[in-house]
């Protein structure tokens, strides 16, 4: 998903602009800015993928926006009113831009854009994540978990249990708290089970390194080193007790 702001001194321009991005697909926007010192101050607390950029904001430009932003570890597209011949400058110089009244059509294939140099930044790192893998010992692997703002890597030592949620999964990371994602639990039991990981019951999946106590019963329950109780199903005991034996 791209988190997207917009920065444009007219309110028409930027209501336009929003109702346009309700049909855009992959794409959140988190809010609006009408200045050049409020849009620094958003940029700064949204941390967004994009930023649709007005050109002339009153007084000032969205390249003085730019400049005392400092480094720019976003995309930009400018969205502008300026005449064809300022607009060529544009296509010259390689930059994004949407031309105002801005079309439907146009819009779309910009954010697709924006998409494919974001997906491919992921991808890069996804690689250097998979080039250590190799090298290293299952316990010292990372996992690369998709979130919202993108890709998080965690230590799969790290990991201490995962719960499910209905089609969610909830994460649970020493020293780090907990990270929401879009997949089953079944994703991360085929993932991690080689990694000393045990389905212990049909919503958890637990780190065999960081249980602190087993309590007999039925089944019985585990007390995990983040002190939370789960419930061992007792189809699963016998197995679940082989495991920690070994």
């Amino acid at each position: 998903m791209i988190k997207a702001i917009i920065i444009d001194d007219e309110q028409h321009c930027i209501n336009r602009l929003a109702k346009l991005l309700t049909s855009v697909n992959n794409i959140c926007l988190l809010g609006s800015y009408s200045t050049v010192g409020t849009g620094i101050q958003g940029i700064r607390e949204t941390r967004p993928d994009l930023v649709f950029l007005d050109v002339q904001i009153h007084q000032k430009t969205g390249f003085d926006l730019l400049k005392e932003i400092g480094k720019v570890d976003f995309e930009v597209i400018f969205t502008t009113a300026f005449d064809t011949y300022a607009v060529q400058a544009f296509r010259f110089s390689a930059v994004d831009y949407l031309l105002k009244p801005i079309d439907d059509d146009d819009l779309k294939a910009a954010v697709e854009k924006v998409n494919e140099k974001l997906e491919g930044k992921d991808f890069e790192r996804k690689m250097d994540n998979l080039l250590n893998n190799i090298h290293k010992k299952d316990v010292h692997k990372k996992i690369s978990i998709p979130t919202f703002d993108g890709l998080e890597f965690v230590e799969v030592s790290d990991i201490i249990r995962c719960q499910a949620d209905v089609n969610y999964t909830h994460i649970f990371i020493k020293n780090r708290g907990k990270i929401m994602v879009s997949r089953t639990l079944k994703s991360f039991e085929n993932l991690l089970s080689e990694c000393n990981f045990f389905r212990v019951h049909n919503s958890h999946l637990i780190n065999l390194d960081h249980i602190q106590k087993y309590t007999k019963g039925k089944g019985g329950y585990i007390t995990m080193i983040d002190n939370a109780c789960i419930e061992v199903s007792s189809r699963r005991r016998d197995d679940f007790l082989s495991a920690i034996a070994n």
